[in-house]
């Protein structure tokens, strides 16, 4: 485990400042789940409701001895403090300098941040803008560097956080880990390029970036030509799967709770047996929902099975 730093309460409240758009957070396991061996994410929880987040959480994740997943849209607003577009495939780093080299052309400064498999690169704003309108500038501009978005295309892309336009009232959207905080699955801090490898010079550099206007916005996406409508997808449906023929597990299961990156409820192969009273058991990416397991180790032929819904056999 990397060695703990020290973070004053002056530092929790300035990244507060940058990246805190709302009081709901999530924190990385500090052990791995014994199943997946994945340091999940999960909303911190007390009698009556959840638990906000406060300055001593930051100051703890900056010194490292917890870490932190933040969310980019406040609700209530459906705007956003920062853009951060995250990539982590082969050629992931050479697309995010390309990003960020554009991002310099029109004006705005972009802080790449390392990551577990590549990189995140973080756009900062002066005032909260609508998320909406962050999203279309860069979706137009990784379509003009031939950029690929994850779930536009066959291929590997970068993925764009926030990854909605707009969250209902109670929902939270996806989280991504807080800058400068220890990834706990590959114990490792990931810091700024921009700076030296130590909190007081990253703080600094974050500081001194200059941030985007809402006017900026504005300027950018009014030349952006409208995309062609789309037919809207199903809830819970990802639109990079649509058109390819699957087993949407999403049909068959209704989900009420989300932890990190995926729905949880109870496993129906389970459920069949008389097990999984706590209705835990069955994890599905909330991203790509043909991804599913059972921690208890049922089949995947077992769980289509006790819904009705058997792998058709194959003949030769």
């Amino acid at each position: 485990m990397p060695e703990l730093l020290k973070a004053s309460p002056e530092m929790a409240v300035e990244y507060a400042r940058w990246f805190m758009n709302r009081r709901a957070y999530v924190i990385q396991s500090e052990t791995p789940h014994s199943a997946s061996g994945r340091h999940y994410y999960y909303r911190p929880r007390k009698r009556g409701g959840e638990l906000p987040i406060t300055p001593r959480d930051i100051q703890r994740h900056l010194a490292g001895e917890i870490t932190l997943g933040i969310y980019a849209i406040n609700p209530r607003t459906q705007r956003v403090k920062w853009m951060a577009i995250d990539a982590d495939y082969r050629k992931a780093l050479e697309d995010l300098l390309k990003l960020q080299f554009a991002l310099g052309q029109n004006g705005i400064q972009a802080a790449l941040e390392q990551s577990r498999r590549g990189g995140h690169l973080w756009i900062f704003f002066a005032e909260p803008v609508l998320a909406k309108h962050a999203r279309v500038y860069i979706r137009h501009l990784a379509k003009r560097l031939s950029v690929e978005v994850k779930g536009s295309g066959a291929g590997d892309g970068i993925e764009l956080f926030p990854k909605q336009d707009m969250v209902d009232d109670g929902q939270f959207g996806n989280a991504i880990r807080g800058p400068l905080g220890i990834n706990r699955a590959a114990s490792r801090r990931y810091w700024f390029y921009g700076a030296a490898y130590e909190l007081e010079a990253q703080m600094d550099y974050l500081r001194n970036l200059r941030r985007v206007t809402e006017e900026q916005i504005r300027d950018l996406i009014s030349t952006v030509p409208d995309d062609p409508p789309r037919p809207e997808a199903p809830p819970h449906r990802t639109e990079s799967k649509l058109d390819r023929p699957h087993f949407a597990i999403l049909d068959y299961i209704a989900t009420r709770r989300r932890v990190g990156r995926n729905w949880v409820t109870r496993c129906p192969s389970c459920a069949a047996d008389g097990r999984d009273r706590s209705k835990d058991n069955l994890a599905i990416s909330a991203e790509e929902p043909w991804k599913y397991i059972c921690w208890a180790g049922c089949t995947k032929e077992q769980i289509r099975a006790a819904l009705g819904a058997s792998i058709p056999i194959r003949r030769r």
